[in-house]
């Protein structure tokens, strides 16, 4: 994917645009990063932070004498997806706080606003799903890793990826269905 140097330390990758020399990920690599931790629900403001996060874990990974990834593209796709699941962690215990906090205030929380219903109600239901099961979903169907790749990234059979995606798909269909939003 490296195509050569251009003149101010910046290389030229397979897109035609640049990353810093020495940078572990290519632009098209940075744009999958950055869409698997949107649509594992990491907000806009702190994308920049995750894309950094996966950039160090594989700079972290090469200093301690760790191979290589064999498909870097699918391994940051799935750290992604990891950072985005933390984040997710994070924020369920920071809600529990807030409404810890609330109850002893006797505060009602605002709602939030509504954007388009399709894209509310499938968000709803990626939240709504178990980690791993969000975590494959968006794995095969938004970062197009196959089946076989998201088992060897993720270190479980590909029979546990294949069922996870049936039972998370089953239940984000019965969801839209339920909500009559399809």
């Amino acid at each position: 994917m490296l195509r050569g140097r251009t003149r101010r330390g910046r290389r030229a990758d397979a897109d035609g645009g640049t990353a810093p020399a020495g940078d572990p990920l290519d632009a098209a690599q940075e744009r999958r990063v950055r869409a698997v931790l949107a649509l594992g629900g990491v907000p806009q403001a702190d994308l920049p932070d995750g894309v950094q996060q996966v950039r160090l874990r594989l700079l972290e990974r090469a200093a301690s004498g760790q191979e290589a990834p064999r498909d870097v593209s699918a391994w940051a796709a799935v750290v992604a997806s990891n950072l985005a699941m933390d984040w997710h962690r994070a924020k369920r215990r920071q809600e529990r706080l807030g409404e810890r906090l609330a109850a002893l205030r006797h505060l009602e929380h605002p709602s939030g606003e509504d954007t388009s219903v399709l894209s509310v109600a499938v968000a709803q239901g990626l939240d709504g799903l178990p980690d791993a099961q969000r975590q494959v979903v968006v794995l095969r169907f938004y970062a197009d890793l196959p089946v076989r790749s998201i088992a060897e990234q993720l270190g479980v059979p590909e029979g546990t990826v294949k069922s996870r995606l049936h039972t998370a798909v089953r239940a984000l269909r019965a969801r839209l269905h339920e909500d009559e939003v399809v």
